[in-house]
Order: C-alpha cells, then sequence, then structure tokens
C-alpha cells in the first residue's frame, strides 16, 4: 500500500567505542590520552594530586604529535587548572626521565606561547602554567611506590646548586602496589589488574597471545575499561603485543650490553694475568667463560 512503511527495518550496525588513532600505539595512552574518555584522565589526575575536579571538560589535550616534532613523541600532555601535566608511561626504570620531560615541556611551552597572549616583552610579569610531571612505572623489575627524579643528579658530583630543575615523580602502578592511588582510579586499577592477569596467564602458558586472549575474556564485567577493551579487541591485542615485544627486544640489549661489559672486564684482568677465580668473580662470568675468553687471546697471540 502506498505510504506503509516497510516492517523490517535495517539495523545500523553498532559502534565500536571510538580509538583515537593517535593513540593506537600504547594501551596507557588509549585509556588515559584518548579525547573520548577524558573521564579517566581526570579520575587519574585526581586519584595522583588528591583533588576532587568533576567536569571532563576542564581537560584540554597537547600532547605532543610526532609528526610535528621528530623523536619528541610524548604519551600525555593537557592543561587543566593553569597546570601543564605531563604524562609518560615506562615499564623499564629510566633515570633520564628528568632530561626528556624537560624537552618535551619546551615544546609545550612553545606552543602555548604561541597560541596564548603571553607577552614576552612585557613590563609586567606573565603567567604560566605550571608543570608536573608524572612517570607511570609498571615494569617487572621491583621498584618503590614512589621516587622523585631529578635533573640536577645528571649535572655531576658538583655540591653547588644547579640554576635549573626538573623533578618527576615516579609511581609504581603495578597491581598491589600503590593500593590507595589504585583504588582512588578505578580505570588505572583495572588496567593494572589487565597487565598483571597477561603476565600470569604468560608464565602458564608461555603464549603471549593467548595470555593476552585470556585475560580479556576474564575482565570482570563492572570494570569500566572493559567496554573500550572488548570493543577494540582486535587493536587492543596488536598494542599489547607490539608492546611486549619491544620490551622483550629492550631487555635482549640491555642483557647483551652487559655480557660485553663484563668480557671486557674479564679481557683486562686476562691481560694482568690475574687468577682465574678472581676474574669470574668480579666479571660474574662462568670459568668456562672466562677460560674460552683465555683461549681466545693465547690464540691470537700465538697469531700476532
Amino acid at each position: 500500500m502506498p505510504g506503509k512503511k516497510n516492517a523490517k527495518v535495517a539495523q545500523k550496525p553498532k559502534k565500536k567505542p571510538p580509538v583515537n588513532e593517535k593513540y593506537k600505539d600504547r594501551i596507557f595512552k588509549s585509556l588515559f590520552g584518548n579525547p573520548e574518555h577524558k573521564d579517566w584522565t581526570l579520575a587519574l589526575y585526581n586519584a595522583v594530586n588528591n583533588s576532587h575536579y568533576r567536569n571532563p571538560e576542564s581537560i584540554q589535550f597537547n600532547t605532543i604529535d610526532d609528526a610535528l616534532f621528530v623523536g619528541l613523541q610524548n604519551d600525555v600532555s593537557f592543561l587543566i587548572a593553569f597546570e601543564l601535566n605531563l604524562w609518560e608511561h615506562q615499564s623499564t626504570f629510566d633515570p633520564n626521565m628528568p632530561t626528556r620531560f624537560l624537552r618535551h615541556f619546551a615544546q609545550l611551552l612553545e606552543k602555548y606561547i604561541v597560541i596564548s597572549k603571553y607577552n614576552p616583552f612585557s613590563t609586567k610579569l606573565q603567567t604560566l602554567p605550571r608543570p608536573r610531571f608524572v612517570c607511570f612505572y609498571n615494569g617487572t623489575k621491583e621498584e618503590p611506590e614512589n621516587i622523585v627524579l631529578k635533573l640536577s643528579d645528571a649535572f655531576g658530583i658538583s655540591s653547588e646548586e644547579s640554576d635549573i630543575e626538573v623533578k618527576v615523580t615516579m609511581l609504581n602502578i603495578n597491581y598491589g602496589k600503590n593500593q590507595k592511588l589504585l583504588d582512588a582510579c578505578n580505570p588505572l586499577k583495572e588496567y593494572a589488574w589487565l597487565v598483571e592477569t597477561i603476565r600470569q596467564h604468560q608464565k602458564e602458558k608461555n603464549n603471549l597471545e593467548a595470555a593476552i586472549d585470556l585475560a580479556i575474556d576474564e575482565m570482570p564485567k563492572d570494570f569500566v575499561i572493559r567496554s573500550f577493551i572488548i570493543g577494540n579487541r582486535a587493536e587492543v591485542k596488536k598494542m599489547l603485543l607490539t608492546e611486549w615485544n619491544q620490551q622483550e627486544m629492550l631487555q635482549r640489549d640491555r642483557d647483551e650490553v652487559r655480557m660485553d661489559e663484563r668480557q671486557r672486564i674479564a679481557k683486562e684482568m686476562l691481560q694482568e694475568n690475574l687468577p682465574i677465580a678472581m676474574i669470574t668473580k668480579i666479571s660474574k662470568l662462568s670459568e668456562d667463560v672466562v677460560r674460552s675468553l683465555a683461549s681466545s687471546r693465547s690464540s691470537a697471540l700465538v697469531r700476532g
């Protein structure tokens, strides 16, 4: 009949919770640097600073884009209450974080000056947003719950006070650490649970991809980040696999560097004709390795 509507109406496909392409490379950035979930960013900010802001729209993201500042891309940065917050997420302890934060802050400060009404030539003091630097650590190596890293520690042994200082608060967000902080921010606590659950399953299964799937499947239904993780499962798996592989590669590189350094020490001690037992104790190399180095050195001397 004319004008009669079709009984069946085509259903629109359900939209997945959006993943901002700029933040797809790391889970932490996807959760806490995503404009679609400023409420999670605000919850973490309040937990870290013991504040009580309620309007997520007070968050103004200004995270550095690697396309604009090559090599200086940071995890999360935003303005709130005239504070410039820079957050980094690390799975390894890095004592050089203050230098990294200083470089990021310099770029963000320049950007702020350009887009604001800041007048560097004014005879009146021009105000600037107060910087707040936080590094969230969730590596497997045991670290304190709270450490303050200082740029001045890189200035050598001089006891003289420096003309510049940068402080970075490193917070251990592994599941079971900083419990008060985790309890104050459900998204952070759930993220910590996810990472810890993946680690436990990986130990049992020795299969990272299977461990990730199991952890996602086991995520409690009342988790606020669950819909995001489930809705973007393929992307989340890629991010987690990439992060884990990068961590393993970095660890292998560090192990190789340590081994090279130990062998260098052993070779120098062999040149001094020191006892094998002393060399193994100091270099922490096995006796077989030290003897192999000694044999190679002897062969080289003969050829020479």
